[in-house]
């Protein structure tokens, strides 16, 4: 995917990474096609103001605006890999909270042949250095006065990543109105995620981020009357959880689910393969939902 909009540089941030590498689900978990999903948290240099757990240190000093840094954490970034040809796109999974915290963005990225990729699982190290370019478009960004509106994500395999980051600033939200009676009033949130089996759903939450950022179930649990997920797989061939079933269904997403949740105060979010965005996002166009309430992201 060309990046949309002008492109920010942020030169030589730092890589956090344990000694072991902690991936999703349980810091080490292949997929049955012998695919592994790392979870990365990137600091951003110029903006740490101390170490930041066991596997942060201080980064070096770069002036940066606030805008710059609410776009980094909304959107995706490149990477630019010391000894690597191959350019790294990666979108950001956590929410922009983090980085206004704790100075860090996290990843996931899943073990693939892909120069940089491989990189990231095999070579990479505490303190490893790279260049980071951000941009796009792909992102939920409201002001305090803006209309309310209700959100409906619709992510198919690794395409949750951008989708869990607008989730859980979605829930930062609602825990700023919670907490201060003020701020966006956020609607409601729903979530559809297919994959083939229930160890291909990312971040349903029996997996552990290195920031530990909350995961979906988490999510739906703390603001059941807010957020709502259906997790569908395609081809299950082991018993589902007692844990996951109220949240599972077999068989593919269908575009009916989708159109109960047509209404002029929604936006759809889409980011899966190219084949299912095309098609949800044309059946939304079909069903007269204005083009500028579907935003979809397809890179792969």
């Amino acid at each position: 995917m060309s990046l949309s909009q002008p492109a920010i540089y942020l030169m030589t941030p730092k890589i956090s990474w344990t000694s072991k590498m902690r991936s999703l689900p349980d810091y080490q978990h292949r997929h049955q096609n012998g695919g592994a999903m790392g979870c990365a948290a990137v600091m951003i240099p110029g903006l740490l103001r101390g170490p930041v757990g066991a596997i942060c240190t201080q980064a070096a000093s770069l002036r940066s605006t606030r805008s710059a840094v609410c776009h980094l954490s909304l959107t995706r970034v490149d990477f630019f890999i010391p000894g690597v040809s191959v350019v790294g796109g990666f979108s950001i999974c956590s929410s922009p909270r983090l980085l206004e915290q704790e100075r860090m963005i996290d990843l996931a990225v899943k073990y693939t042949n892909h120069p940089p990729a491989l990189w990231i699982h095999n070579q990479c190290t505490l303190d490893s250095e790279v260049a980071v370019r951000v941009g796009g478009e792909f992102f939920f960004d409201p002001q305090p006065a803006d209309a309310s509106r209700n959100l409906v994500l619709i992510a198919g395999g690794v395409g949750i990543n951008p989708l869990l980051s607008i989730l859980r600033h979605s829930a930062d939200l609602l825990r700023e109105r919670a907490n201060k009676g003020s701020g966006y009033d956020i609607g409601t949130i729903k979530l559809f995620y297919s994959a083939k089996n229930t160890s291909e759903l990312l971040f349903k939450g029996d997996q552990i981020c290195l920031t530990f950022q909350k995961n979906i179930l988490d999510l739906v649990n703390e603001f059941p009357e807010k957020i709502a997920c259906s997790l569908h797989v395609t081809k299950q061939t082991t018993q589902i959880s007692a844990a996951l079933k109220p949240y599972i269904t077999e068989g593919r997403l269908m575009e009916q689910e989708i159109r109960d949740h047509i209404s002029k105060e929604t936006l759809f979010y889409i980011c899966g393969p190219p084949p299912m965005t095309d098609f949800f996002s044309k059946q939304l166009e079909n069903s007269h939902v204005p083009k500028e309430h579907i935003c979809f992201e397809k890179w792969w």
